[in-house]
């Protein structure tokens, strides 16, 4: 999730490519295997009475199910077309949803002065950001917490490269909603793993919890079980 035009426009075209059926992406699982897993790692840290952020909400399947848990949920992406795709997925209007490029740091404290302290949840932002990004983005995220939100944050880890790579060097090549990923230049970036609580720890936040989980996608190996790519998390936020 970069804010360089080159990178925001090719998000934009994925996302005006995709359809609006539930899963056309490869990341889009149903909440309940995505999450509705991730919920009991942070919720005795989050603050309840504060309003959740889905930061790089794509078409918004995570956030409209954190709406239904938080008092208030909005959704942020970089990308127009994504939140587009999330406000027709969302008829009864359960969350709200803005374009936001969450690496400006001055559109977060905008945000923020808003909203108060808010939760953050996200999953996969850090590996699509442009590596001189990644720590104004944790900035970002730091500004929209305050001193009482916390951060969940959920992404690839070493491992999942050689996971994607299978895939995509299979004998039928790769499955077709993570050739699409490849076809429009949004393949994650590599961030070590090591790299991502520095991250939160340089930005002034305290890494709470940490560990390991897959992401469950959309994708279906030959045997008909899911794809499941690595990942690990960790919740992030200033002592109390």
């Amino acid at each position: 999730m970069s804010s360089s035009s080159g990178y925001q426009q090719a998000w934009e075209n994925y996302w005006r490519d995709l359809a609006d059926e539930p899963g056309a992406a490869f990341w889009d699982s149903e909440a309940e295997v995505t999450a509705a897993l991730h919920l009991p790692l942070f919720e005795g840290y989050f603050d309840d009475s504060l309003p959740i952020v889905d930061l790089g909400c794509g078409n918004g399947t995570q956030t409209r199910y954190l709406a239904g848990r938080y008092g208030r949920a909005i959704g942020v992406d970089l990308a127009a077309a994504a939140v587009d795709h999330a406000r027709r997925a969302d008829p009864r209007g359960l969350a709200d949803y803005r374009r936001l490029n969450p690496a400006d740091e001055a559109a977060a404290r905008a945000l923020h002065a808003e909203l108060g302290d808010a939760n953050v949840y996200m999953r996969g932002v850090l590996h699509q950001c442009e590596p001189d990004e990644r720590q104004p983005l944790v900035a970002g995220i730091a500004a929209l917490a305050g001193a009482r939100g916390r951060v969940f944050a959920d992404e690839l880890s070493g491992a999942a490269k050689g996971v994607l790579m299978g895939l995509a060097q299979g004998p039928g090549g790769p499955p077709a909603k993570l050739a699409a990923v490849f076809a429009h230049g949004i393949a994650p970036g590599e961030v070590p793993d090591e790299a991502i609580p520095a991250f939160f720890r340089a930005a002034g936040l305290d890494v709470l919890d940490q560990g390991a989980i897959a992401l469950t996608t959309t994708e279906y190996a030959p045997d008909g079980s899911r794809i499941l790519v690595p990942t690990n998390w960790l919740v992030a936020g200033r002592r109390s």
